[in-house]
């Protein structure tokens, strides 16, 4: 198996072979001050924290969320030791935030709507075969707490009792959100 070399004039070869280098490299720099270093990390990693915002707490939260965990990110990056990947490093940043972040986005949510007037929008289903709904908004139009858990869970793969431990819950109740999160897209996705 042999790796596919990007020519990066400031490193050596041993640093051109692993990816996870350049990573570690550029996350070094960027910890003391060199934006350019930063920028590169934010451009590998920008869409993949935007997906986990979009699917943790919806498309209109999802950019405000994003900015917000690479302003955590360059305020933290002192913090980051390298024993794991950066990436790896800023998805468990960004969950962390998300999560602290969605109690403000439910308080403000509720002052508008329910939890059961968010059941009663949801579009259902209709009759043929010619209907197509993403999969992305059918996630999107789950209720909070079963959308977080569901993201959570079988998207990013965290376990119950990790899931629990972020959330302030019992394992039983993620069990049964995911559970309920799983039943809702059935009926949305028609599966």
């Amino acid at each position: 198996m042999s790796a596919t070399l990007t020519w990066h004039p400031t490193l050596t070869l041993d640093q051109r072979a692993l990816p996870q280098s350049l990573e570690t490299s550029d996350a070094a720099l960027a910890a003391r001050g060199d934006a350019q270093a930063f920028r590169r990390l934010y451009e590998e990693n920008v869409d993949r924290v935007h997906a986990l915002a979009r699917r943790m707490v919806g498309y209109e939260q999802a950019p405000e969320l994003t900015q917000d965990v690479f302003v955590r990110a360059w305020q933290k990056l002192h913090t980051f030791r390298g024993e794991a990947r950066f990436s790896t490093w800023l998805h468990r940043l960004a969950v962390n935030l998300i999560l602290s972040k969605r109690a403000a986005f439910a308080i403000e949510r509720n002052r508008f709507i329910g939890d059961d007037e968010v059941l009663e929008r949801v579009e259902t289903r209709p009759p043929g075969r010619e209907h197509h709904m993403d999969f992305e908004k059918a996630i999107a139009q789950l209720p909070n707490g079963a959308r977080m858990i569901f993201v959570l869970h079988d998207v990013e793969g965290y376990r119950h009792e990790e899931i629990a431990g972020l959330l302030g819950v019992t394992t039983g109740t993620t069990k049964a959100q995911l559970h309920r999160a799983r039943m809702l897209l059935r009926g949305h996705l028609g599966a």
